[in-house]
């Protein structure tokens, strides 16, 4: 009797085994239908995956809970009438799109330069909140990037925006203010709302789902 028990836990525990690398040994996809997507930055091809790591865990920039408010305050949902806030998926949507020829849309790391060369979404550009708020950049400089990046013609109240770029902006997450600053200075300019996308989670989110990186410019 004694005998047929440790067989059967024995039996047991070699099953509950194979199931277990089984599970492990599946590939961490995106979604059930994608791998992997194929994106453009700064010119060249980079790869947005998950971390086939599944005892992988979080880098510690983002390991922190409490972090001092002000500044570091919880963004609400929506953060501005007409701006959809959107997740992940959106986001990649978005870069494939871009790296399909589309460029009418821009992907905004809003994050000051010592966060993103720590790591940034691949095919997105730099434009720190300091390069967009009139309080910390001058008015040419913003004209410039307002003409020569987002496509908007005109200066000050004579602004065109009916050819601008879709702007999909984020920072370091739901506690950081670095993409709400950008996206409420150029709704200030008189950008349409419904040409700003927000990633609420930003960074933070991109991070706990194991996501590719690369280092920023």
């Amino acid at each position: 009797m004694i005998k047929t028990v440790t067989l059967s836990l024995l039996a047991a525990s070699f099953a509950f085994s194979v199931n277990a690398f089984a599970k492990e040994d599946k590939p961490v996809k995106i979604t059930p239908d994608m791998m992997s997507a194929e994106v453009i930055h700064h010119g060249e091809k980079a790869t947005i995956k998950r971390n086939q790591d599944t005892s992988n865990t979080i880098a510690q920039d983002f390991s922190k809970t409490s972090r001092p408010c002000p500044p570091f305050c919880i963004q609400p949902a929506v953060l501005a009438p007409g701006v959809e806030t959107i997740a992940e998926l959106e986001v990649i949507d978005y870069l494939k799109k871009m790296a399909a020829g589309d460029d009418s849309i821009l992907v905004i790391d809003s994050r000051t330069p010592d966060w993103t060369k720590k790591g940034t979404i691949p095919g997105s550009i730099n434009i720190p909140w300091t390069k967009l708020n009139s309080s910390k950049a001058d008015p040419i400089s913003i004209g410039d990037i307002m003409y020569e990046q987002f496509d908007v013609r005109g200066a000050d109240e004579n602004r065109d925006f009916s050819g601008a770029k879709t702007l999909v902006m984020f920072c370091n997450g739901m506690w950081c203010g670095q993409s709400p600053n950008n996206i409420k200075s150029l709704l200030k300019m008189g950008y349409p709302a419904e040409k700003i996308k927000w990633y609420r989670g930003g960074m933070q989110d991109w991070n706990v789902l194991g996501l590719s990186t690369v280092p920023g410019k």
